[in-house]
């Protein structure tokens, strides 16, 4: 099931009034965006598909006929081709591409590793690609992560020679600018070699590897010459967390510590990406610097908010000379003047603030994001983790609660796999120290039986699955809510992998969820509307709940329901989008917190913690205390700090 969540778009560049050299006139390489993944990822299947049947049609009519010329398809691995390799293998099940006449030759590979482990670009290849394919065993050149080290040199001369003649390379590109393993520094003529993999790189892959100290620090790598040696490349991108590299890659100069804007040298390349990792560029960022554009309420917040972080003042203060100076001439010729524009965007940045997340009963609703009936609300948010929660909107959540709405959370994953085995073998203890029995040594065998790399037993992630429901349970109870009643536990087959790999979202995760939209019948759901990677737990999980949306797309209950869409621990809303923003007082903040902490096997030694280095609830709090400073920039009251969601219907 491919990705296909996207943001309703509101305004913007009116691209058919607009000659496309004019909107393009920033971007230095040629780029195509697309509203999601989906749409990205059909794109260039069926440019692979008919660059396949083009070749083999030239090849058939050639008068001398060699059946050793097949289609040269240059293929990289991780997150970003997963969608394109299962529309290309829907395609070819459906009969409308073959892969007989097609050779394969791979990017990249850690080293030193073995094709059977679960982590090597060569088995994933093979698991998401080739083994669902009808191409020729002899025509899959993959590289082999197990050649001595004392033959690396011949190896990669060999795979130099065989890939002069790539017809199309399909590339991804890492956050910090690596193409394959080209990491920054990586000199323009590369071959392919052996390469130390930096630190920053290591801890992205440590996910998968269980651990920074069993990650690889050597890898296999095309080099930047051999991928500029193909006929055609096509970079994909998708998610936020790709957007900074992709302006740079796109808008930028060309930069050694940026691998990829090497590509800016290349006669036929095309960036193909989706609005998300497109944000920065500046057709989506800032149109009005390119051409006219459709002026809607939110997208003329987005531009004063804009103009108010140039000029470095607060609404009310925005002159004339401010919007003339900086490209905004042409909002002010839609017949309103620059002062009314800032009473209006100040107004509409106002009436997002609101201390009812439920609504105010009895009030005047006409100015307030959320009704007033009915004054008690059922309520339903959607937790992709046991944290997310209270992480991510913990004072809303707390807030509901507290005004007597009917609230209910449901946890899609188990997240067991984000629990230290020490937490275990800690709770184990506990258990036998209050005299519920010893099973302490058990659990440590269990543990020890784990290997490398492989999916953890099941027993385990049971037991990590129970600590995480417990911990959960926890932090509700700890401002008023019945966990018993209240909080759900789904489980969704996805996650349920024992690795960090998870698997595709299927329709028995949608009916799980289908059943409590059912059962609850919310006014109010609150999801978690992040924007990264479409692979990622949180997209998954956000995929979910709109595919059990589309199946209840007709009941009843539906129709006086809304979505709000809360964002994780790092990232926020541009103020430009918000719907709706609670603030929360300082008590309210420290009751978050103290919610946050129950969550204690996720504090100070988590397994997967990510490159920030601070604790979860540092990182909601500084996010939450940021989103009230620049409403207070902006004019606003001043706040300690605020949470803020976007409405999707």
């Amino acid at each position: 099931m491919n990705n296909k969540y996207s943001l309703p778009k509101d305004g913007g560049l009116i691209t058919n009034a607009v000659p496309r050299d004019i909107t393009h006139r920033y971007e230095k390489i040629m780029t195509s965006v697309f509203p999601s993944e989906y749409n990205g990822v059909n794109y260039v299947a069926d440019m692979i598909v008919k660059a396949i049947k083009i070749h083999n049609e030239n090849h058939l009519s050639n008068a001398v006929y060699d059946e050793n010329q097949p289609f040269i398809l240059g293929l990289t691995t991780g997150n970003t081709p997963i969608g394109l390799y299962l529309e290309l293998v829907r395609r070819h099940k459906a009969g409308e591409v073959s892969f007989k006449n097609v050779a394969v030759y791979s990017l990249d590979e850690f080293y030193p590793i073995k094709a059977s482990e679960q982590q090597s670009r060569n088995f994933r290849i093979h698991e998401e690609f080739i083994n669902h394919i009808d191409i020729l065993p002899e025509n899959v050149h993959l590289l082999d992560g197990t050649i001595p080290a004392d033959k690396i040199t011949d190896y990669c001369t060999s795979y130099n020679n065989a890939t002069r003649k790539i017809d199309l390379m399909i590339i991804g590109v890492g956050e910090d600018g690596q193409i394959g393993f080209n990491e920054p520094g990586s000199y323009p003529k590369s071959r392919t070699r052996l390469v130390q993999l930096t630190h920053n790189t290591r801890k992205v892959q440590a996910d998968a590897f269980f651990g920074l100290e069993n990650t690889p620090k050597m890898a296999i790598t095309m080099g930047i010459g051999n991928i500029m040696q193909a006929d055609k490349i096509v970079l994909m991108a998708w998610g936020e967390n790709k957007a900074n590299v992709i302006q740079k890659v796109v808008e930028g100069e060309v930069n050694k510590m940026i691998p990829a804007s090497y590509l800016q040298g290349h006669a036929n390349i095309e960036v193909v990406i989706d609005e998300n990792a497109a944000q920065l560029l500046t057709r989506e960022q800032t149109p009005w610097l390119i051409g006219p554009c459709r002026w809607t309420p939110k997208f003329i917040r987005k531009a004063v908010v804009w103009l108010c972080g140039v000029v470095k003042k607060p609404i009310l203060k925005l002159t004339y000379k401010d919007y003339i100076e900086n490209s905004l001439g042409e909002l002010l010729e839609q017949g309103t003047s620059y002062d009314q524009i800032n009473i209006k965007v100040f107004n509409d940045l106002q009436h997002t603030i609101t201390g009812w997340p439920g609504g105010k009963p009895n009030a005047d609703d006409s100015t307030r994001p959320v009704p007033s009936t009915p004054a008690q609300k059922r309520v339903l948010i959607f937790s992709p983790h046991p944290d997310d929660d209270v992480i991510s909107m913990g004072g809303t959540f707390i807030r509901l609660v507290q005004q007597g709405h009917d609230v209910h959370v449901a946890y899609e994953t188990s997240g067991n796999v984000a629990v230290h085995d020490d937490v275990v073998l800690q709770n184990i203890d506990t258990a036998r120290e209050l005299g519920f029995g010893n099973r302490f040594h058990e659990v440590e065998k269990i543990i020890a039986s784990k290997k490398k790399g492989q999916p953890e037993p099941r027993a385990l992630l049971d037991l990590k699955g129970s600590i995480r429901r417990a911990e959960a349970r926890a932090a509700v109870r700890s401002f008023g809510l019945n966990p018993d009643t209240n909080a759900h536990f789904l489980n969704l087959p996805f996650y349920e992998t024992g690795g960090i790999k998870k698997g595709q979202l299927t329709e028995k995760d949608i009916n799980i969820i289908v059943e409590l939209l059912r059962e609850v019948k919310p006014h109010q759901i609150y999801a978690a509307g992040d924007l990264a990677d479409p692979h990622g737990t949180h997209r998954t999980a956000m995929e979910a709940v709109l595919g059990a949306l589309e199946v209840v797309k007709d009941d009843e209950w539906l129709k006086e329901c809304h979505l709000w869409l809360y964002r994780g621990a790092w990232m926020e809303w541009d103020l430009g989008m918000v719907d709706m923003a609670v603030p929360l007082s300082p008590d309210e903040l420290i009751m978050k917190r103290h919610a946050i902490y129950r969550h204690l096997s996720q504090k100070d030694i988590m397994p997967f913690p990510g490159s920030d280095p601070r604790e979860f609830w540092q990182r909601a709090e500084e996010r939450t205390q940021n989103t009230a400073r620049l409403y207070d920039q902006l004019g606003m009251a001043e706040y300690q700090a605020i949470e803020v969601f976007v409405r999707m219907f």
